[in-house]
């Protein structure tokens, strides 16, 4: 399946560390001719880490979509019933949203695109990055999990010794991943070892 003309909603929400991955997905969705459209939570719009500055990070995603990004609630709206979306992604998503997203909490122009591509019935592909998957977030995760129209990147463990409960989505298996939920498919195996 071609992803050229695919309409696809690219939320980014606060693993900064995990940002150098999912940059090079990007650039493969639009060498695709996927039109992408960069949306991203108040924390990557607003927060400067050890990983770079919010502004840097913007100027980064802009100068691969060639679109400004959406970074307010009234910039999103329109990705429900007036602008709607082939499909949307999450990458990287955080314990923080995938707890929000798994109990309804609408309270950042990423969630509001999903939530509205949910309601259109698109699907919604999640590229998780969380320390606490398998802890208090794991309820969460497996609600999400079984919901139809949300499909995972694949993902494992990142440091199982060191961080037990942290699991991470091999971005490298992203567009396979958009590939397959365009046609109501989640990519297998879902659990993998972790490389990256």
């Amino acid at each position: 399946m071609s992803l050229e003309g695919k309409r696809i909603g690219f939320g980014l929400t606060g693993s900064h560390c995990t940002y150098d991955a999912v940059y090079p997905q990007i650039q493969k969705l639009m060498d695709e001719k996927a039109e992408v459209i960069p949306i991203v939570s108040y924390t990557v719009r607003n927060i400067d880490t050890k990983f770079g500055k919010a502004e840097e990070h913007i100027e980064i995603i802009e100068s691969i979509t060639k679109r400004r990004v959406i970074s307010t609630m009234p910039e999103a709206e329109p990705l429900g019933p007036k602008d709607p979306l082939d499909i949307m992604v999450i990458a990287p998503l955080t314990g923080n949203s995938l707890s929000k997203f798994a109990n309804a909490l609408t309270d950042s122009p990423v969630l509001m695109a999903a939530k509205a591509t949910l309601r259109n019935r698109r699907p919604v592909v999640l590229g998780i990055s969380t320390n606490d998957a398998l802890g208090l977030n794991g309820i969460n995760l497996m609600r999400l999990m079984s919901r139809k129209l949300i499909y995972f990147i694949p993902f494992g463990q990142d440091n199982p010794h060191k961080k037990p409960t942290s699991l991470v989505a091999n971005m490298d298996l992203l567009s396979a991943t958009v590939i397959e939920a365009l046609k109501d498919k989640q990519i297998q195996p879902v659990i993998i070892p972790y490389s990256n």
